[in-house]
């Protein structure tokens, strides 16, 4: 009888046919594992000793400002910024310094309150011109004796005067004199003619 034996080339063969599978399969497998780790993002981490930025906060917007509105600036009359002159205001009829009459109840020399800013504009005018000269004459009606009207005009013309100076004129600039009843506006006995000739009249030198 005739005894065989196994070929241990053969058991070498099939022992690395048992093997070639389990392997094949882990070789797939860590193709895959590294495929995947190539394909993730690497995020750069900072330098050790570096200081982390934290991230920018949203930028609010500004209010927005309304532009400052420019207010309007007074006008500035320059004809009476340089002052008044004797040949314009003075004689002009539409100027306050035309006036220049003060007219009184009778028998009285007080300065009613309607004629005060006529007195005061010619103060103005005498405080901004100290070289400028005037004189008031005193004047009264026709009733009365000639010596009691030249003492009642005189005070009419100094009630002036002195206001004049109380508003700031100068004395020196002012002379006050009384011509009673011998200069009259106004011819007649009648009421309207003796008003008109109670009165106060104010001259500018070169005018008398």
């Amino acid at each position: 009888m005739t005894t065989f034996f196994p070929d241990p080339r053969n058991r070498a063969a099939r022992s690395n046919s048992g093997l070639a599978a389990p392997i094949a399969i882990l070789m797939v497998a860590m193709s895959a594992m590294l495929a995947g780790c190539e394909s993730a993002p690497v995020q750069d981490q900072p330098a050790a000793g570096a200081e982390i930025q934290p991230p920018a906060a949203a930028t609010k917007p500004q209010a927005q400002t309304r532009p400052t509105e420019a207010k309007p600036i007074a006008g500035v009359d320059l004809a009476s910024a340089k002052g008044v002159t004797p040949a314009s205001a003075l004689k002009d009829p539409a100027h306050v310094l035309s006036q220049r009459s003060i007219y009184y109840e009778f028998d009285k020399y007080d300065i009613q309150d309607d004629y005060k800013p006529i007195v005061d504009a010619h103060a103005k005018y005498l405080r901004e011109h100290p070289e400028a000269k005037m004189l008031i004459q005193g004047n009264t009606d026709e009733r009365g004796s000639r010596e009691y009207n030249i003492g009642l005009g005189q005070r009419r013309s100094d009630g002036v005067r002195r206001l004049l100076v109380l508003l700031g004129a100068k004395e020196e600039q002012i002379e006050a004199v009384s011509l009673g009843e011998e200069k009259p506006k106004a011819q007649g006995t009648s009421e309207e003619a003796y008003a008109q000739n109670r009165r106060s009249d104010i001259l500018y030198k070169g005018e008398y």
